[in-house]
């Protein structure tokens, strides 16, 4: 590697920015908006495009509209982006900004108009859902937007900063769909909706003032950069209907810009009250043995509420610490202090509580134990039943064997079995099964006498008969028997 020469004489190192003088120029380039600009007649098509409310954007709207207010009244964060994404607000929003920025008359009355006309559909849509859905009470994701903030006019503002340069470029991005998604403008409609089909007011007032925020800080930006980019204006026929439209676009723009700036400058009030209050609290209430559970803090009423627990703070303490709220920017607001001495559980509840617990417990399991013992009982019921009733069959047919044997002689053996006759589509039925062995073939009509006869005796219709034909089948020899047997042979003498 060359050293730098150390030599008395040896030129000095000029610094980089020497040999390149054109540094500055070239990092100032990373900034230029017109680098990847589009036309200005295509953005002008781009922006017209997506003012129109026609064709299938109702469509798309009302459909993101029910998405949005079905993720609302389901408390699902993925279901309302989903709808945001698809949601067509934006394009009449932007369009009021290019307008005001190019001085088109027309294209702002154009674009006001289907602005409305898409927030009475998203009212109408989003109150019919809730009018109609069982889910009434109000989620975590609905009480969100009920109370607009300063961050929300922040997130507008930048939101529409970011949309009008995406929307400007040469190649088609995904600003649009991430400003949709960041500036929310469909939760707050339909929550506006919500308040609407419930008669909640506060809801409806307060979510449609986060719409109308939203809206004027996404058209405000829009209009700036517009003009920064030195869009080509509008031309008018005449010097006096330019100077005609661009006095009314301005008192229009100042109109809506300075009840904005006021308003953002109330968030940013209360804002602070809350912040200061909140610090106020933190420093003066750190005690020892109590302890701040809760704080509330009304910048409208200038009120501060705060909640202790443990040893009780002296009322001269309290006092003092009152004076000095006086003294801070917070003066002119009220303090308010709830105080309680049971930092300790109060041990004859918790005894209650506890032994109310066990008394539960313990009635679930002797509950349950006496379930077990009634469904054991019941099976054990139906098995001696079955047991009874197999008996009283058996008795029955020995009889019955008996007389079958007196009417028809040739009757060697009767065979009965009880169980399911099963048939081909799957299905099955409790039946008797016989079969009826005769040492000669009986006629068709004694048989039929036969079957008769035992339906009658076994009170059942569903008897299944067999006839087969055969010498007697004599019964399977005990044990004892069949050693008396082998004796008799042994000795000459035949069973």
């Amino acid at each position: 590697m060359t050293q730098p020469d150390s030599r008395p004489d040896a030129p000095a190192l000029e610094p980089e920015s020497a040999h390149h003088p054109d540094l500055p120029r070239r990092f100032g380039r990373k900034f230029q908006l017109g680098i990847d600009q589009a036309a200005p007649a295509d953005i002008d098509a781009r922006i017209r495009d997506s003012v129109e409310l026609t064709g299938t954007t109702p469509w798309i709207l009302m459909s993101a509209i029910l998405i949005a207010s079905i993720g609302l009244n389901v408390n699902s964060t993925a279901v309302i982006i989903g709808a945001m994404l698809i949601s067509p607000l934006m394009g009449p929003i932007i369009g009021i900004g290019y307008s005001m920025a190019v001085y088109d008359f027309a294209l702002i009355k154009r674009s006001v108009f289907n602005l409305l006309v898409a927030t009475g559909i998203s009212l109408a849509v989003s109150a019919l859902y809730f009018a109609i859905s069982p889910l009434r009470e109000a989620g975590s994701e609905l009480l969100a937007r009920s109370s607009p903030t300063l961050w929300d006019v922040l997130i507008a503002f930048f939101g529409g900063i970011a949309g009008v340069l995406g929307i400007t470029r040469r190649e088609t991005t995904n600003v649009i769909p991430g400003v949709a998604i960041a500036t929310a403008l469909m939760p707050p409609i339909c929550t506006a909706g919500y308040g609407l089909a419930t008669q909640q007011w506060h809801f409806f007032g307060n979510a449609l003032y986060l719409y109308f925020i939203n809206c004027v800080f996404i058209a405000l930006p829009t209009l700036i950069a517009l003009r920064l980019m030195h869009m080509p204006a509008h031309r008018f026929i005449d010097r006096r209907t330019e100077y005609r439209v661009k006095i009314v676009l301005w008192l229009v723009a100042l109109a809506t810009a300075l009840p904005s700036a006021w308003l953002a400058t109330q968030l940013v009030n209360v804002e602070l009250y809350k912040s200061r209050a909140r610090q106020f609290v933190a420093q003066q209430f750190s005690f020892p043995l109590s302890h701040v559970t809760d704080i509330r803090v009304t910048p409208a009423s200038r009120a501060i509420e705060v909640a202790l627990i443990g040893s009780p703070v002296p009322e001269a303490t309290l006092a003092q610490i009152r004076d000095r709220l006086a003294a801070t920017p917070l003066r002119g607001s009220t303090l308010k202090v709830y105080q309680t001495d049971r930092l300790q559980p109060d041990m004859g509840s918790l005894r209650s509580s506890l032994l109310q617990d066990i008394q539960r417990d313990t009635a679930g399991v002797v509950q349950g134990q006496e379930e077990a013992l009634r469904q054991m009982t019941e099976k054990l019921q139906q098995t001696q039943s079955q047991l009874d009733r197999r008996n009283a069959l058996t008795r029955q047919t020995d009889a019955m064997v008996r007389e079958l044997r007196a009417l028809y002689p040739s009757v060697s053996n009767v065979f009965l079995g009880e169980g399911l006759f099963l048939y081909p589509q799957g299905t099955s039925t409790p039946a008797y099964a016989l079969e009826v062995r005769t040492e000669t073939p009986l006629r068709e009509a004694d048989r039929q006498r036969i079957i008769d006869w035992f339906k009658a005796r076994l009170g059942q219709t569903d008897v299944h008969v067999h006839f087969t034909v055969g010498p007697a089948i004599a019964p399977p020899a005990s044990p004892a028997s069949a050693a008396s047997a082998s004796t008799a042979a042994a000795s000459g003498i035949r069973p």
